[in-house]
């Protein structure tokens, strides 16, 4: 059994500002024992703003601080940055940090959808990653990637049980319903439990942000390899803390086949 928290907040503009909540995150789930800590897509800073001059290397001040919170509470957390690309813009990255892990996960599938163009600013990148915490192995997702079955079924062929998906939902018509949808398919189609831990929605806290600009609508989500959903927070800012248990994974995989019986 692994617990896990899930955190859903609006971040700023700012990334120096977007630390105290995570401190505070890390803190409260760290005391109801959770060993792993997510935080949304762009925890850093939010889109709606140039990513640019706010992105930093994972050796750069924003993650060392992020990693020295895991550190001083013995938990691994995640949390989406952006860091810097060689040809100006930038990658959406996921900060994989604590418990003896320093690295980074770069959304590959951009938000090229609804009148959004993320490839514009952010460069893909083209590796999935998986890390293990107490002999569960943890596979990561960003977002867009929830519409792509692909990914999650290569992180369940490399061992995860677990995928981490930290999002910032663009808001529109039916986008509330195509995210539960695509939460629960995604455990369905790898077996895997799938945490989508989102960005709040601004208007809930009577933040004002750029409305074109894909900045959350919360609705954080668990759901296991059956479908089944556990935890879904509401619009606000919120948290909730959940125990794991990568057996049910094995358990959906060899009850569905959706694995085992894959032919194209």
């Amino acid at each position: 059994m692994l617990r896990i928290g899930l955190c859903q907040l609006t971040s700023s503009a700012e990334p120096a500002e977007n630390l105290a909540p995570i401190r505070e995150g890390v803190a409260r789930a760290a005391g109801e024992g959770a060993r792993v800590v997510v935080f949304p897509e762009a925890a850093m800073a939010r889109f709606g703003v140039p990513l640019g001059p706010v992105a930093e290397p994972l050796d750069g001040p924003w993650a060392k601080s992020v990693a020295a919170i895991a550190d001083e509470h013995g938990v691994l957390v995640v949390a989406g940055m952006f860091t810097p690309h060689e040809d100006g813009r930038v990658r959406n990255t996921l900060l994989i940090t604590g418990l003896g892990h320093h690295t980074g996960y770069d959304k590959i599938h951009l938000y090229d959808a609804f009148g959004f163009r993320e490839s514009d600013t952010v460069a893909p990148g083209a590796s999935p990653v998986t890390v293990e915490v107490d002999g569960v192995t943890l596979g990561f997702a960003t977002c867009y990637d929830v519409r792509f079955p692909e990914l999650f079924r290569a992180l369940a062929d490399r061992g995860a049980s677990v995928v981490v998906l930290p999002t910032s939902w663009g808001a529109g018509e039916g986008k509330r319903d195509q995210w539960d949808v695509l939460v629960r398919a995604r455990a369905l189609d790898s077996g895997c439990w799938v945490l989508g831990c989102g960005q709040a929605d601004p208007a809930a806290s009577g933040v004002e942000v750029n409305p074109k600009a894909p900045t959350g609508i919360g609705y954080s989500t668990v759901a296991d390899g059956f479908g089944r959903v556990h935890a879904q927070l509401g619009a606000g800012p919120e948290s909730v803390v959940v125990d794991i248990d990568p057996e049910v994974a094995e358990k959906a995989r060899n009850a569905t086949g959706a694995l085992a019986n894959r032919r194209l």
